[in-house]
């Protein structure tokens, strides 16, 4: 008998059967074991592995369930000989002739990946004092109540409806919970038709894009702005328009626009809340030029403000606003699950161009959020949510104010997810990122988000839900310490 070695560098946080599991599997598929040769017996692989043999044993019974391997009495497990041949097909062998390869840099329409674009470390979370923005403390996450809805789910009490393929419908669950739990805190009121399930508000811009914009279209855009916004419209060749944005919002030009984009709960990346008076503008603009405003509430659910503005499409009297928003900002960015409400007309051509791109949202994940909103997790989980971020926010703004008090926020921010700031015109924000990063502190240099030709360099944007809260004042003083280096 040969003796495969097998090892496994167990992660506490997983089940043993599951990971011995996974490395049988890996091992069988990868074409280690070999045909007619026993597999090691559940007593030598348990003791390989220094784990009980009950622990193998399972997992070897569960692996013949399920016709990987076969069991002889007295002899063993051997591999099922549909994996007599695993791993065989693989080809280790580069192309042979590598100058016939199609020159794909000749047949790419568009380039993507050479917009400007903000980007975050992949290792951010190993910093010591991680002041990102859009990500959540994943502590916060409500796993109990989530894995309950799970529960649900995949209960046998009900008829798995999840699984068959929806073509291009939505689960009326959520759509129904959407409607009559989450647009009315927005002062919204909509139909069934009048309502899309996306996979986040980014994708619902894709879609608008698609279906609404050409090289024609002017779209109006605040600056600073949200860029993957901005890279979404110009996959259109869509003629980008800056407008700047004050303590009010938006500023409107005099030259009218087709669309407008803009993000009035509260503005990215600057935080400023749209006024009632701005709002009133805009939307008289809109409905004199025969325009159309894209309203992005990306943050309706995290917004911890204490009596929060409707959001502009609640006072839409002539339906010229299109509302986007998320489900999951507040609950786990990585679920990816946003919404769009409009007119039917193009709610209809929005379903039909989503089915040509990916059909629909997971179903499991629309039912899962169903159920996780009629119980009312969502909205004891978004309590605690607006509670932590206040606190938060107050640790950051008292913080700054201490030990930064050069460094200005911009007026009408006031308890966004994120503090804008501006340092004096000298210090450049490229080299204090640069210089944080290297003491263990992350912060985002502001000057991406412009779309002038010479963007300034004298702002960044700090946000507070990814890093400990007792960080934060520490994180603060060692962010003045880099800043005195360079003043």
């Amino acid at each position: 008998m040969i003796r495969h070695l097998l090892h496994v560098n167990f992660d506490g946080q997983r089940g043993l059967q599951e990971q011995v599991r996974e490395s049988l599997i890996n091992a069988i598929l990868s074409g280690i074991f070999q045909a007619d040769t026993p597999l090691p017996s559940c007593r030598q692989l348990a003791g390989q592995l220094n784990v009980s043999r009950n622990t193998t044993a399972l997992v070897f019974e569960s692996l013949v369930n399920e016709g990987y391997l076969v069991s002889r009495p007295r002899s063993g497990y051997y591999l099922h000989p549909d994996y007599y041949h695993a791993g065989q097909n693989v080809s280790q062998s580069a192309p042979e002739c590598e100058s016939a390869a199609p020159r794909w840099g000749n047949r790419l329409q568009i380039t993507p990946s050479q917009q400007e674009s903000i980007l975050k470390p992949a290792g951010w979370m190993h910093y010591r004092y991680p002041f990102i923005y859009g990500q959540p403390d994943t502590q916060q996450f409500p796993l109990a109540f989530w894995r309950a809805a799970a529960n649900w789910l995949h209960g046998g009490v009900r008829d798995p409806s999840w699984v068959i393929d929806h073509i291009d419908q939505d689960v009326p669950m959520l759509v129904e919970q959407i409607r009559t739990r989450v647009l009315p805190k927005r002062g919204i009121v909509a139909a069934p038709d009048e309502i899309l399930i996306t996979l986040g508000s980014q994708n619902a811009l894709y879609l608008l894009t698609r279906l609404l914009m050409s090289r024609q279209t002017r779209v109006a855009v605040e600056n600073p702005g949200f860029r993957e916004a901005i890279n979404t419209f110009l996959l259109n060749d869509t003629h980008i328009v800056p407008h700047p944005v004050d303590e009010e919002g938006i500023v409107l030009g005099e030259t009218p626009c087709d669309y407008y984009y803009v993000t009035p709960g509260h503005q990215v990346p600057t935080g400023v809340t749209m006024s009632k008076a701005r709002r009133v503008q805009l939307l008289e603009y809109a409905t004199r030029h025969d325009a159309v405003i894209i309203e992005d509430d990306y943050d309706s659910e995290s917004n911890f403000t204490q009596n929060p503005l409707p959001a502009l499409k609640a006072s839409d009297r002539s339906g010229r606003v299109i509302y986007v928003s998320s489900l999951s900002k507040a609950l786990s960015p990585g679920l990816r699950l946003g919404f769009m409400v409009a007119a039917p007309e193009i709610i209809d051509e929005a379903r039909a161009l989503r089915r040509l791109v990916y059909r629909h949202p997971p179903t499991n994940i629309q039912y899962q959020m169903a159920h996780f909103l009629a119980q009312g997790h969502y909205e004891t989980h978004l309590r605690r949510y607006h509670e932590d971020s206040a606190r938060r926010w107050d640790t950051l703004h008292n913080a700054l104010q201490t030990f930064l008090p050069e460094c200005k926020t911009f007026g009408g921010s006031e308890h966004a997810n994120a503090f804008w700031l501006s340092t004096p015109k000298h210090i450049s924000t490229q080299q204090l990122t640069w210089r944080a990063a290297h003491a263990g502190v992350l912060i985002e240099p502001g000057a991406r988000h412009f779309l002038d030709s010479a963007p300034p360099d004298n702002y960044f944007r700090m946000g507070f839900h990814a890093i400990n809260p007792n960080a934060i004042v520490p994180g603060v003083e060692v962010l003045r310490g880099q800043l005195e280096q360079i003043g």
